[in-house]
């Protein structure tokens, strides 16, 4: 998901009573909350795809979840200590107790993956033991419907404790909101995966049920046809036949790129990623892989690679 919903969790699980615990516990249940994405360092040294496979990897795996925490509470119980000697540390502020601080900066991290397994572009939760990938299909990355959640449970939490009234309430019940929210969308796209992922004829080798921008109540369904073909509907739900998603692209069948993969780094870095790839010819007869998910032509340098020297096969229209 976006930083500012990971930031959003980490201040409402604050808002719900956990920034009680220790002082500075607010800063790492926020911070800790977007501890994982220091991976987004990678694009100062990975060139075009490359980040595609280095993103959502090693930083959200196991090892870095306990490991993050404890370097974000030591942080921040040295800058607390600083402050002490310094003598402008806030009278107000709790006493901070190194074992809750860095309960809350492991809560606040440990929120990040599960957020990020809930969309489609996935998260290797288990790196480095296993690189698998993981998709939830549940969120769109970008979803204002939770941002809105979030924000009116902070700010009547907020309300309240400025008034001096049970503020923690406000805050447990934005996340049994978000959590029920959460919920019901995994439900719908379980329940288009099953009745037009498997059970609708013609069946695909492969089936994707894709949350949309701001209809959270649509998917996108993404399709593998028997001849390779990655296809998709309208957002309505209407069954996706065997039409063009991707009208504007004239697919090709996907050549043998073993040993072009082993000599280009971009086109390993892709395929490692991909979850749906399609190649597309030019009229130049060069080729292009895309990812059915996020098909895009403009966006050469995201999602896609080009193979100007690999030359592959038309597939017939259907």
């Amino acid at each position: 998901m976006d930083n500012l919903t990971h930031s959003l969790v980490g201040a409402v699980l604050g808002q719900a009573g956990l920034k009680r615990t220790t002082g500075l516990a607010m800063p790492a249940l926020i911070i800790g909350a977007n501890l994982p994405d220091v991976d987004a360092a990678c694009f100062f040294w990975l060139e075009g795809t490359e980040h595609l496979a280095f993103r959502r990897g090693i930083t959200h795996g196991p090892p870095a979840l306990v490991l993050l925490p404890l370097i974000l509470a030591g942080l921040l119980w040295a800058f607390d200590r600083w402050q002490e000697r310094r003598g402008t540390r806030p009278e107000a502020r709790l006493p901070v107790r190194f074992g809750w601080l860095y309960a809350m900066a492991f809560i606040g991290c440990l929120s990040h993956p599960f957020f990020d397994w809930l969309n489609v572009y996935g998260i290797r939760l288990l790196e480095p033991f296993s690189s698998q990938w993981f998709y939830g299909d549940t969120l769109f990355i970008i979803d204002p419907w939770l941002w809105a959640m979030l924000i009116a449970s902070i700010w009547v939490s907020r309300r309240r404790e400025k008034a001096g009234g049970n503020w923690a309430r406000a805050g447990q019940v934005g996340i049994a909101a978000v959590l029920a929210y959460v919920a019901a969308n995994a439900g719908h796209t379980w329940l288009n995966h099953e009745t037009r992922g498997t059970m609708t004829e013609p069946y695909p080798q492969a089936y994707i049920s894709a949350p949309v921008p701001l209809a959270f109540w649509r998917r996108e369904q993404i399709a593998q046809a028997y001849d390779g073909r990655w296809i998709s509907s309208d957002w309505d739900g209407t069954d996706f036949g065997y039409g063009y998603a991707n009208s504007q692209a004239v697919q090709c069948k996907l050549p043998d790129l073993t040993e072009q993969r082993r000599a280009n780094s971009q086109l390993d870095a892709f395929l490692f990623w991909s979850r749906a790839p399609f190649a597309t010819r030019a009229a130049d007869g060069s080729v292009t892989l895309y990812d059915a998910r996020f098909y895009d032509p403009r966006a050469r340098d995201r999602f896609s690679v080009a193979l100007p020297d690999v030359r592959c096969e038309e597939l017939p229209r259907p």
